[in-house]
């Protein structure tokens, strides 16, 4: 059996608070340092003004590794790689509460493939206590767009991946917006149609791919704009961090059907993305 990696997602939730320069809920786990690290390198400091999280499902490490040459474009794009763990059981509801509330499944309460409204704190919950302006952007009926229903941001809910896609890429050029969550689920729905290495999940892998060096595109250019119109804002926070974090891993079933939900190095190894604009 492969080895796990060790830099669980619970760290999510307050990295994400730590860029932002906000308080974090005291049940989250700590930051990931590496993260506030390549921040700083990046950005001459350990903040900045805004986070956009993209979570594409379901992409695990090995399918990475597997198709290094797809995510060309994104790495050299990249500002940090970072191998990372996730949660148990990896099944998408239960993951995302964990990334977004800092928590192991047994605090949070999600232990299973099951959407109900989270009542413990989370990422969202501190974003709104520091007037940081939140919106998460999610395909209707998927994990996101209900386990973290009930708070006070803005929710853009839409039928399919490409309307989410381009409200997102909007909310970036409108830079009202301190945190941005971007949800597709599309390599998911056709890794366990056709196997996490069939042609049309394959498309769809390169799909998130080019989805997120569409929102880097997008964050260039709004912080160029920012950058021209504020030459005087030195001394406050910069930049943007953009991440690619998927929630779990995957594994092949048949040749024609893929899975997730066990803990083994398929299904919990995952690689994030960072770079800071």
């Amino acid at each position: 059996m492969s080895a796990l990696n060790q830099i669980c997602i619970t760290g999510i939730a307050a990295t994400i608070d730590a860029l932002l320069d906000q308080p974090c809920h005291a049940e989250a786990a700590e930051p990931i340092p590496e993260v506030l690290a390549a921040c700083r390198q990046s950005l001459g400091q350990p903040r900045c003004r805004r986070v956009v999280m993209y979570n594409p499902d379901a992409v695990a490490q090995w399918i990475y590794e597997k198709y290094r040459e797809a995510f060309y474009p994104l790495e050299k794009r990249a500002s940090l790689k970072l191998p990372m763990l996730s949660v148990v059981p990896p099944v998408t509801p239960v993951c995302f509460a964990s990334m977004y509330s800092g928590m192991q499944p047994s605090e949070h309460g999600i232990q299973k493939y099951e959407k109900p409204v989270l009542t413990v704190p989370t990422i969202f919950d501190d974003s709104t206590a520091a007037a940081c302006r939140t919106a998460i952007v999610s395909t209707s009926g998927d994990s996101i767009s209900m386990i973290f229903q009930d708070r006070e941001i803005d929710y853009y809910i839409y039928p399919t991946k490409q309307e989410c896609n381009r409200k997102a890429l909007e909310l970036i050029e409108e830079d009202d917006h301190n945190l941005i969550v971007l949800y597709n689920g599309d390599y998911d729905h056709y890794m366990h149609r056709v196997s996490p290495t069939g042609r049309r999940a394959v498309a769809a892998l390169q799909e998130n791919i080019a989805t997120w060096c569409a929102l880097y595109r997008q964050i260039q250019k709004s912080e160029a704009a920012r950058h021209q119109m504020n030459r005087d804002l030195q001394d406050e926070a910069s930049g943007t961090a953009l991440a690619f974090a998927p929630d779990h891993g995957c594994h092949e079933v048949t040749p024609f059907f893929g899975s997730h939900g066990i803990e083994q190095a398929s299904d919990m190894n995952i690689c994030h993305f960072w770079s800071f604009l």
